[in-house]
């Protein structure tokens, strides 16, 4: 029965897979072998199992990752003025500088051994976003060295040589890296790296020994105009062999130092104005030794593999951390300038124009925390998820875009005008930077997400590409006809389950859950199976030409990346006890994601190059139309109420954000503001009872009338002092910078005085 099935099916079915077989380059290949496989996986399969994503790890930190954000980080926060920073220095200060190498700021991932830190990926993201709450600049600085660079490389790749020389040096700040890969002609292509490396015999120290002789020209590489050693990546050949049989090596990586003759570095771009040290490096000619290899030569060629693992684990700590600085920042200024801000006798969060941009702000943000934490989770579990990552660093990038120009049109006419006062300029020119860097959001998007996560995720097209590869086609034909019923199998139980889930509301969709939560487990697991259903008709009816198809591929990755989030959603729920002051955070984030999920599927359908299979795809996955819904109105109030209200949920959504001690910090003062204002709220009324009673005047300057409310026995003098106090501060708060006409001066609060006239 076998041999008939595997002859009438299997093997028809089995030249026809190789013939539809997406063709890999050999970067893809590598890219796709490298890393592993987390929860992704778990939302590929249709089956996702809850009970699995709940018993990983709570995230938490150790006593001395504790301390140390509470010692260390906080003096570095303290030292920073971002301002001076940008606009003066164009550069940290060199006492920030020492003070980083001596707290070892740039080892927070090398190990004690070496004299590192070796902290948790969860206190480094950590570490990295509170800065960037201060400064993006100094935040950069900071997290380079600490994800994509030689200590990382090193620490996983060098021989036992390189590490006992390297790292400690790296580890106390006597080295700063940095690590070149991307080039003019070479960013995202990184099979395309024009800069080469040829074995042979050379000088060194004046013996001839066996190395390379390499040209490169490198550019965007943060950290290259103050770095000591240089890493990079490059093609070796072996024209004369002398490692081997092979001529054509690969991609490789080296470490050199920058004093090395013939490395060019020095000189620096000018990232948008954002102080980070960032330039180019070149070279021409330069001849290296075998051992400056990272692992020796026995790594030589396996530069790719060795970057993508590395890059995996970078990108779901570095860039997914400044995203969700934005939020926290986002949120805890803008909810207090929304209070503090007036218009027509009411804080301008009361409208709800305003409330719809503040509601979004921290419905995201919480979505930002939440899935910061579970991908570190992931990788403080020892995974290397490339497409965990590389959804994490997408989505939080393009999400704190979003959040951020919600914040700039809220501040207005405040947010434009730079200066010391203006706790958002910067990042909203580093969003740019995060967006570009690590991987480019249009590539990662179009062709990473779902382009590799619907081979490496899937239970068994990766199984059957390696079976339809073996060179023992026989053999090949034997393992497929095994894994093609299994599939069929899981293509079918998921067919139905997703057509009985539309048609009954997921009624009848298991979910070992309670609570308010409870629906959305349910929901997650039909989307689950309609997106494994359409990603194997994808690659069926596509095949090859899937690749091609980037605006399918980007949207099937969307609906993958929005199940991930929400998932993250709930788990952070779960991990912070189910706090009911949480809740419509917890809604408004799933209902966001959700609702995009099935709007990017449903986008899938409607541009199917094959509009029969769209129809079926549509007819067969939402039978009765997409009835998924975007965050309410009244939730949206909600939330953006919550943000204007002081508290212990304020604080746990934006505990990240730094609030300056200094008399003139822009966010302590827009903090200190806010909370005065909020306490004499309850005087507010009483003087706007007063004026229903005709006490005092509807109109005027509010000195005036408070003197009215005095004479009338409204409010006491205690109480009138408490309002004079609160607008003091809310005047100040409000205001912008203002220079001297050849901006050498900033004048900003030392002629403004003001006028009293804006509580009712």
């Amino acid at each position: 029965m076998s041999s008939l099935r595997q002859k009438w099916i299997s093997d028809p079915a089995f030249k026809l897979f190789k013939k539809v077989l997406p063709p890999l380059s050999s970067t893809e290949k590598e890219a796709m072998e490298a890393g592993s496989v987390w929860w992704d996986g778990e939302l590929f399969s249709g089956q996702p199992d809850f009970q699995k994503l709940h018993h990983y790890p709570k995230p938490s930190f150790t006593a001395e990752e504790q301390s140390f954000m509470d010692n260390e980080l906080e003096t570095l926060l303290e030292m920073l003025d971002d301002h001076k920073i940008v606009k003066e220095d164009r550069d940290l200060p060199e006492n920030v500088w020492t003070y980083m190498r001596k707290e070892r700021f740039f080892s927070l991932n090398i190990s004690t051994e070496y004299g590192g830190r070796e902290f948790s990926a969860l206190a480094n993201s950590t570490i990295v976003s509170r800065l960037a709450t201060r400064s993006i600049s100094a935040a950069v600085t900071v997290m380079v060295p600490n994800s994509l660079g030689p200590g990382e490389l090193l620490s996983h790749y060098g021989t036992q040589e390189q590490k006992d020389y390297w790292l400690p040096r790296l580890a106390d700040g006597t080295d700063i890296p940095c690590f070149a890969l991307t080039g003019p002609e070479a960013g995202s292509d990184a099979g395309g790296i024009p800069d080469q490396g040829v074995v042979c015999y050379g000088l060194h120290q004046g013996k001839e020994v066996l190395g390379i002789r390499l040209s490169w020209n490198k550019r965007y590489i943060t950290l290259a105009p103050v770095a000591t050693v240089v890493g990079l990546a490059f093609k070796l050949s072996d024209p004369e062999k002398l490692l081997g049989d092979k001529e054509d090596i690969g991609i490789t990586c080296a470490l050199i130092p920058a004093n090395h003759e013939g490395v060019e570095i020095g000189e620096r771009h000018d990232p948008l104005g954002l102080a980070f040290m960032n330039g180019p490096t070149r070279g021409n000619d330069v001849f290296i030794p075998m051992e400056w290899l990272i692992g020796g030569s026995e790594y030589a060629g396996k530069g790719w593999r060795m970057l993508v693992e590395c890059l995996s684990a970078g990108r779901g700590i570095s860039l997914p951390a400044l995203g969700t600085a934005i939020g926290h920042l986002t949120a805890r200024t803008t909810g207090a300038y929304a209070y503090v801000r007036k218009q027509f006798g009411m804080s301008i969060g009361k409208f709800e124009g305003v409330a719809e941009s503040l509601g979004r702000i921290g419905g995201l943000t919480y979505l930002l925390e939440a899935t910061r934490t579970l991908t570190t989770t992931s990788l403080d579990l020892k995974e290397k998820p490339g497409i965990v990552t590389a959804i994490a660093k997408y989505h939080m990038t393009e999400i704190a875009r979003v959040i951020l120009n919600d914040s700039m049109d809220i501040h207005s006419g405040r947010a434009i005008q730079d200066g010391p006062m203006n706790y958002l300029a910067s990042h909203y020119l580093g969003i740019p930077v995060a967006i570009t860097v690590e991987g480019a959001n249009i590539l990662t998007r179009n062709l990473m997400i779902f382009g590799q996560g619907a081979t490496r995720c899937h239970p068994y097209v990766l199984k059957e590409m390696e079976a339809a590869a073996n060179p023992d086609e026989k053999e090949g034909a034997k393992q497929f006809d095994k894994l093609l019923f299994k599939h069929i199998r899981h293509a079918t139980k998921n067919s139905i389950g997703a057509l009985i889930a539309a048609l009954t509301g997921s009624a009848f969709v298991k979910a070992n859950m309670s609570g308010p939560t409870k629906p959305y487990y349910k929901q997650l697991t039909r989307l689950s199976r309609v997106l494994a259903v359409s990603a194997d008709m994808a690659m069926l009816t596509l095949g090859g030409e899937l690749k091609r198809k980037e605006m399918i591929s980007a949207r099937l990755g969307d609906g993958l990346s929005y199940l991930y989030m929400a998932s993250a959603v709930l788990k952070k729920y779960e991990d912070d006890g189910r706090q009911q002051s949480d809740l419509n955070y917890v809604h408004y984030a799933m209902q966001h994601c959700l609702y995009h999920a099935a709007k990017s599927l449903n986008e899938v359908y409607r541009n199917y190059p094959s509009k029969a299979v769209g129809r079926l795809l549509k007819g067969l996955l939402f039978p009765l139309g997409n009835h998924y819904q975007a965050p309410s109105n009244d939730l949206s109030l909600a939330v953006a109420e919550s943000l204007m209200i002081p508290g212990a949920h304020r604080d746990r959504l934006t505990h990240l954000c730094y609030i300056g001690k200094g008399e003139d910090d822009s966010v302590g003062l827009m903090e200190k503001a806010f909370l005065a204002l909020y306490s004499i709220q309850g005087l507010e009324k009483k003087l706007y009872r007063g004026i229903k009673d005709g006490k005092v005047a509807r109109k005027g300057l509010l000195a005036d009338r408070l003197i009215q409310a005095k004479e009338a026995g409204v409010l006491t003098a205690e109480e009138i002092d408490a309002i004079l106090a609160a607008e003091k501060l809310r005047y100040k708060a409000i205001q912008v910078d203002h220079f001297s006409h050849d901006f050498s001066k900033v004048l900003t609060n030392q002629t403004v005085k003001p006028k009293l006239n804006n509580v009712a």
